[in-house]
């Protein structure tokens, strides 16, 4: 078979997956809870102004492209550095995001609007919280602005490109040297009445060896991504919650594997939240690379749809991209079956034979209660790992049956301790 040519299946497998999720937004009315959320966005008319014209001309607009200045707010992400071969230069691809920090008056109904549909009363106090992890979501986002950043180690400065249409931009880079495996922070240059995450670190992978590609929504954190109500509880309201027994599975993988080996943790949400999800990582997980939709998404019902919709055309999207940045590595892959993943992961080793070694899909055992219980039929994963060994994919429901496999396929010389 062809590199680039899919198995005759795929399309059918990739259809499934899409009527599956098509059937979960009607039988959990979706739709109806997204037009009953408020818009966090005042209304906007179709008058054309100079400010909505700058919006839509984006990165291309050559009067709005200026350096951050006070009243902007600066997200950094953190990123992996990659090189060809050990005679090529290191490059990154460097992610920013910039905000206009606005009035929180309109938060105060859009946090009563997701309280209403998931049942809080109008004095809860989970209200405080809600309001929180909202605030990105309402602020205004900024086009055409260029951060600088100072890398440690580094007498030079780095320009990123400027912000898009969406208010962020994304720019492969060529950056410093620095040994692989390690972790290099850099720092936005700015003056003052600049906030935001204003620090960031790269970390320097080998071209070959190991490399990890985790979801994130229903793999490793509990989201609910197949009940909008789930959704909304477990993204405003609940504690972020890991996934039973999956720190330790991650925890033992790091031990196994060398130093220089890149985690990138892939989600379909927005951008806009990063900072809970980067927190979430950093308190369960193994530092990473976190990858999500560059698109803003400035609305809940748009969350909605972002974690429910065209999610394995955006995650094989995104592999590619990995791919062209680390062709050597030998991938170890993580999903659940409640979205696509499995057709995703099923396509890429497809398109790219030998690049992945491993695939693990977490059966979501509860998956019945909030979707279509035929996401975890056999006949379901047999379509789309078709023509994919056996020994390569797997299904789960405990983490640690996983350990075996993965110490076999390693050939770790490490013991690695029990579950």
């Amino acid at each position: 078979m062809a590199k680039d040519e899919p198995a005759p299946n795929v399309p059918n497998a990739a259809k499934l997956a899409l009527d599956m999720q098509m059937r979960t937004r009607k039988e959990h009315n979706f739709s109806k809870v997204e037009e009953d959320l408020l818009d966090p966005r005042p209304i906007q008319t179709n008058t054309l102004t100079v400010s909505s014209l700058r919006s839509k001309l984006g990165f291309f607009n050559p009067f709005a492209k200026k350096t951050v200045s006070r009243g902007d707010l600066v997200w950094l992400f953190d990123n992996t550095a990659f090189r060809h071969s050990r005679m090529s230069s290191w490059q990154a691809e460097f992610v920013t995001a910039v905000f206009e920090k606005e009035s929180a008056n309109r938060l105060v109904d859009l946090a009563a609007s997701i309280a209403r549909i998931v049942g809080l009363a109008d004095d809860a106090k989970e209200r405080e919280t809600i309001e929180q992890r909202l605030q990105p979501f309402a602020w205004d986002i900024r086009v055409g602005r260029n951060a600088v950043i100072s890398q440690e180690g580094s007498r030079k400065t780095i320009k990123l490109g400027a912000t898009g249409s969406e208010g962020c931009s994304s720019d492969v880079i060529n950056i410093s040297s620095h040994g692989k495996g390690s972790f290099v922070r850099a720092s936005a240059v700015v003056t003052g009445g600049i906030e935001g995450i204003l620090d960031m670190q790269t970390y320097y992978a080998g071209e070959d060896g190991w490399a990890i590609i985790s979801d994130i929504d229903d793999t490793i954190k509990v989201t609910m991504t197949s009940d909008p109500i789930g959704i909304l509880k477990e993204t405003f309201i609940n504690e972020p919650r890991p996934i039973d027994g999956m720190p330790e599975l991650y925890t033992q993988i790091k031990a196994m594997l060398p130093k220089d080996t890149p985690w990138f943790y892939l989600s379909a949400s927005p951008y806009t939240l990063y900072p809970f999800l980067k927190e979430f990582r950093n308190k369960f997980y193994p530092p990473g690379t976190m990858i999500l939709r560059d698109s803003s998404w400035r609305t809940i019902s748009g969350l909605l749809a972002s974690l429910t919709m065209v999610t394995e055309e955006y995650k094989v999207d995104r592999m590619k991209k990995v791919n062209s940045w680390l062709p050597k590595k030998k991938l170890i892959v993580f999903g659940d079956s409640t979205q696509s993943d499995p057709e995703a992961y099923g396509e890429i080793y497809r398109t790219f034979p030998g690049w992945i070694s491993l695939i693990f899909i977490r059966k979501a055992t509860d998956v019945a209660m909030f979707g279509i219980g035929e996401k975890n039929d056999p006949e379901r994963f047999e379509k789309a790992f078709e023509g994919i060994p056996d020994d390569v994919w797997h299904v789960f429901e405990d983490p640690k049956d996983c350990v075996a496999t993965i110490k076999n396929k390693v050939g770790s010389k490490w013991g690695i301790p029990g579950l």
